[in-house]
């Protein structure tokens, strides 16, 4: 339902199911979401730019606007083009991946996020009255391009989501080493064998109900996964189970009418990512 779960949620379910998402791009986002022409018939999603995380619907939709005469070519032509946008807000796109495609002398027409920031901080310092008339070049910076973890905390960091790959998808050959199942593997397990599930904690649940069951679910890049925690485990590691973004949870299946969960016999920590994910929790 929408509202329960996050648009980081709603985005991998919308990929599994085949939807194509593009990330944000000043070239190309609008304030919201926009549907462009896939080469299949099948539309693809272009992720808005009210999703960058500090970014003003002002300075945004004042890119949009601009945009729509000329195409911004350089950092250094948006940020004289767009004066609304603040400093930050320019580090903030250039950390998420909107400006790779500024500058066209680039490799394979592109810059990374790294050549970015760089381009942000060169554009941004004030030039004095004996250079203020000449322009100034883009270079490629020295820098080095993000690794994969790195741009995954840029992006949970900067919009709350990613339309790369999830993070349970770097973890995957561990996975598979430590016999742990994926969320699309569930439904071809009997009921009442024990198994491994590993995931992204994205609720946490304790209904009034219940008598003090806690219930999870766990997003991996196949799917969703539920456990059910006892009131006892639970008493046993409470903070774990309140505070882990990841966990690594094994029990005993159980299938009943098509509703798969794990009940729980152990629960422990799992480091996969200092990505900042969000979950729903007890509400």
């Amino acid at each position: 339902p929408m509202g329960f779960y996050s648009p980081a949620t709603l985005v991998k379910d919308a990929q599994r199911h085949g939807l194509k998402i593009r990330p944000i791009d000043v070239l190309r986002s609008d304030w919201l979401c926009t549907l462009e022409p896939g080469g299949s018939r099948q539309p693809i999603l272009r992720m808005g730019l009210r999703y960058v995380r500090g970014l003003r619907e002002e300075a945004a939709k004042q890119i949009v606007a601009v945009r729509a005469h000329r195409a911004f070519d350089s950092v250094d032509d948006l940020l004289r083009r767009v004066p609304a946008l603040r400093r930050d807000e320019m580090v903030t796109l250039a950390q998420v991946g909107a400006l790779n495609h500024l500058q066209s002398h680039f490799e394979n027409g592109r810059m990374h996020r790294r050549d970015a920031l760089w381009q942000v901080e060169r554009a941004a310092r004030v030039a004095g009255p004996l250079l203020a008339e000449l322009p100034e070049e883009d270079f490629t910076s020295p820098l080095e391009q993000m690794t994969a973890e790195e741009r995954l905390v840029a992006d949970y960091h900067g919009t709350g989501l990613t339309v790369g790959p999830h993070p349970m998808q770097y973890r995957r050959a561990q996975m598979d080493a430590m016999k742990v199942k994926r969320a699309a593997d569930l439904p071809h397990v009997p009921d009442g064998r024990q198994v491994r599930i590993a995931g992204c904690v994205i609720a946490r649940q304790r209904p009034g109900t219940a008598s003090g069951f806690i219930f999870l679910s766990l997003e991996d890049e196949t799917g969703i996964s539920n456990a059910i925690i006892t009131p006892q485990l639970y008493e046993q590691n409470r903070m774990m189970v309140i505070h882990e973004k990841f966990l690594l949870i094994e029990g005993k299946l159980q299938n009943q009418d098509n509703v798969i969960s794990v009940k729980a016999e152990r629960v422990e920590p799992l480091v996969v990512t200092a990505a900042e994910t969000t979950s729903h929790d007890f509400h």
